[in-house]
């Protein structure tokens, strides 16, 4: 499976998210959107993210996973559950800190059939470049190895950022 999906559930202020594929920035957009719907509603609760059928996952959707993370544990105080099985997907997380971040559940998560998918987003070039921007600051404030992985990405990102002409 090499197509990215992205689905999700609630019920009660419970949210599931279903990673599945390959998942991209291309899905930034889409994610940011229904983290803000799910962080304005009254009676959100929980969030579990499920990457048990992921394929893989890029710097920026990890960002925007630990962005998740972190304003849940600030707003919410708790860390929210991850799912994965995939031996390739644990690494990823290891390496990337998200043992700091997320409950780890290495078991596949039961979600009802009520889970929907999320459409991507389409969205202008600028606003994907400080959403990739962000998610990027966001990994690199996880560990100091994240900080030397990622800074000439970001660095690169600022100065391109810097160039574009003020609306």
């Amino acid at each position: 499976m090499s197509d990215c999906r992205i689905c999700a559930a609630s019920n009660d202020g419970a949210h599931v998210l279903k990673l599945q594929g390959d998942v991209r920035l291309t899905m930034c957009t889409a994610l940011d959107q229904y983290f803000q719907g799910m962080f304005a509603e009254p009676d959100f609760v929980s969030v579990w993210v499920d990457v048990t059928e992921a394929d893989g996952l890029d710097s920026t959707t990890l960002g925007m996973l630990a962005q998740l993370a972190i304003q849940t544990r600030e707003r919410f105080h708790f860390r929210p559950a991850i799912f994965s099985i995939n031996p390739s997907i644990d690494r990823l997380l290891d390496t990337m800190g998200f043992d700091q971040l997320f409950e780890r559940r290495n078991e596949c998560c039961n979600t009802d059939a009520s889970i929907k998918e999320i459409p991507a987003v389409a969205c202008e070039e600028g606003e994907v470049a400080k959403q990739v921007l962000a998610a990027h600051r966001t990994l690199m404030s996880i560990s100091d190895e994240n900080a030397g992985a990622f800074r000439d990405l970001v660095t690169t990102l600022e100065r391109a950022e810097d160039m574009q002409p003020a609306p």
